[in-house]
């Protein structure tokens, strides 16, 4: 179900142990809310699964959907 409303934008950063992937997002600001914008249930569901495709090690995947960065240990 689609919400009514404005649509913008954004990039959002999905932490995991070993990676940060940086996908965009559309969030939603309702008319009869305007307060803050919202996600979607499919924007939640596609970022759930950005999580786990990254906890999984899928970098192909990842890097068609966003851009993936590595984390390095502290020196």
């Amino acid at each position: 179900m689609r919400i009514a409303g404005e649509r913008i934008k954004r990039t959002r950063l999905i932490q995991t142990e070993k990676y940060v992937v940086a996908v965009d997002v559309e969030l939603v600001i309702p008319a009869d809310d305007p307060g803050e914008p919202c996600y979607e249930a499919e924007t939640v569901k596609f970022l759930q699964e950005v999580k786990e495709r990254a906890e999984r090690d899928e970098l192909t995947w990842l890097k068609q959907h966003g851009k993936v960065y590595a984390a390095v240990g502290a020196a």
